[in-house]
């Protein structure tokens, strides 16, 4: 059987063909192919607690659908990571992650400190509380702002590769860190090699970073069988409630 990987863009997006195109470049050999999907009817950023609240249903169908569809695993692509737990307790077997859980834990392996680069500083309490729930709070040295919006980087891509610059300096010159973290999907795709080349430190693509963890889950599953734990939090649904509650 084919193994792909749904990427998941938990907003309402004009193109997703820039982004398949991109990941399918990053994807490992292993894998047969990387499906982006958006969802519709939703909003175009989710910087606040309210539009991520929106996207709720329409991004746990999708996860929903990439199971019965036979994707080897599903990705969240968003920092945010939202609505992850509730993914991991619909999807039986099908691993799930999200971009801010694979850069972490990714960071985490090759850097003793990382700092993460935001769009802006409203976001941090929620990236705060992944960084907690992901144990890598004494690995960060700082968030960097760029002080830009989700949709300032589309609309304004000279400004973003220039503040972006800005950010790398503090990270690495004076925050210290060993690794940069693009702390958000909609960042440029590809430009952290062009980071990684002048600043000397690896610089890692949230989407790469969440499409990579993913395909490690996927060889943890076939390997070693070893799943998604279903034993407590992420205890999958009791059979038959949604139906029987007319949902």
């Amino acid at each position: 059987m084919a193994k792909k990987i749904m990427f998941i863009v938990p907003i309402t997006t004009a193109d997703d063909a820039a982004m398949t195109e991109y990941l399918n470049s990053c994807k490992s050999p292993l894998i047969d192919g990387v499906d982006v999907v958006s969802l519709e009817n939703c909003p175009r950023h989710v910087e606040n607690h309210y539009y991520k609240a929106l996207i709720a249903g329409e991004l746990l169908k999708q996860i929903r659908r990439a199971e019965e569809q036979g994707y080897a695993a599903a990705v969240i692509g968003c920092f945010y990571d939202p609505f992850l737990d509730a993914a991991k307790v619909l999807s039986r077997n099908m691993p799930v992650t999200g971009c801010a859980e694979g850069s972490m834990h990714i960071a985490s392996t090759i850097a003793n400190k990382f700092s993460i680069l935001i769009g802006r500083a409203a976001w941090i309490p929620q990236m705060e509380e992944n960084i907690r729930r992901y144990g890598c709070q004494h690995r960060l040295c700082a968030f960097n702002s760029l002080d830009l919006g989700v949709l300032d980087f589309f609309n304004n891509p000279e400004l973003t590769k220039e503040r972006l610059l800005t950010a790398m300096d503090q990270a690495v010159h004076v925050d210290h860190a060993e690794a940069v973290v693009l702390g958000c999907g909609a960042l440029e795709f590809g430009f952290f090699r062009e980071l990684q080349r002048r600043y000397g430190v690896p610089v890692i693509d949230a989407n790469v970073a969440a499409l990579k963890y993913a395909e490690f889950l996927i060889t943890l599953s076939d390997c070693c069988d070893w799943r998604t734990s279903k034993a407590g939090g992420w205890e999958s649904l009791r059979e038959g409630e949604l139906a029987s509650w007319g949902l």
